[in-house]
């Protein structure tokens, strides 16, 4: 059994179909790619199966467990988490309180535990905080706990958007175009953290990407979408010689 397992997923808005009929898997601990031209429906995608958005038809199921009608803390709490394609950290707290945050859907103190601030509350609130800044030193970011995220350069906000998704302890990590925005020099970087990740947190990654030589470098697999559907599946060495692919992006006959 996959670990993910997205069967006819689609969403109408209107009458315009944004994803329409995709199957996907997922198994353990691999890293697969998602890419398509603007507009193939890549992030709605993103949206489908993080419960932001809710399916049309079709189902998406996490280790057996169908996941349609969740709420998105629950599903975050299941095994799913994800970066988004525009940052979204809370600017105005510290990077060790985003990164405490996002460890709350594990908390286990009872409410009056929490209420009247017993000792189990505050055991647990150290825990959280020393595994908070040894997740943030693998990422060179333990530095700067203190610092306001908005105060932090563009592409250790991005490592912080990517701290905060792990804290969760995910089964699979879903990454929005991480590189957007990035140098050359922090693709590069970013390109190393992201098979790190794989390798040290022993996760599935799933890929949405423009840089085409940051996905065929990380990646095992790739799936490619246009205007909602998919148009091919395979190896990067597969994918980047697929007429079909090249005609996605370049438009008529490659």
């Amino acid at each position: 059994m996959a670990l993910l397992e997205v069967k006819n997923l689609t969403k109408n808005f209107g009458g315009l179909t944004a994803v329409g009929d995709v199957n996907i898997e997922l198994g353990e601990s691999e890293l697969v790619g998602l890419i398509g031209p603007n507009g193939a429906g890549k992030t709605t995608l993103f949206n489908l199966l993080t419960g932001v958005y809710e399916p049309s038809e079709g189902t998406v199921s996490l280790d057996g467990k169908i996941l349609n009608g969740m709420p998105t803390y629950k599903i975050a709490a299941a095994g799913l988490s994800r970066t988004f394609q525009n940052i979204r950290l809370f600017k105005d707290l510290s990077v060790l309180d985003n990164v405490l945050i996002a460890m709350g859907t594990r908390k286990k103190s009872k409410l009056i535990e929490s209420f009247l601030r017993l000792p189990g509350y505050y055991k647990q609130e150290a825990e959280m905080t020393k595994e908070a800044l040894e997740l943030l030193a693998i990422f060179d970011l333990d530095v700067k706990h203190d610092s306001l995220a908005k105060n932090l350069p563009y592409g250790e906000q991005r490592r912080l958007e990517i701290v905060r998704a792990l804290a969760t302890q995910p089964k699979i990590l879903f990454l929005d175009e991480p590189a957007a925005g990035m140098n050359p020099q922090e693709t590069a970087e970013l390109t190393a953290l992201i098979k790190q990740i794989q390798q040290q947190f022993n996760i599935t990654i799933l890929l949405i990407e423009h840089d085409m030589s940051l996905v065929m470098n990380v990646t095992e697999r790739i799936y490619v979408l246009e205007y909602g559907r998919l148009i091919a599946h395979g190896t990067p060495d597969e994918i980047k010689n697929n007429k079909r692919v090249i005609e996605a992006y370049l438009g008529g006959e490659a």
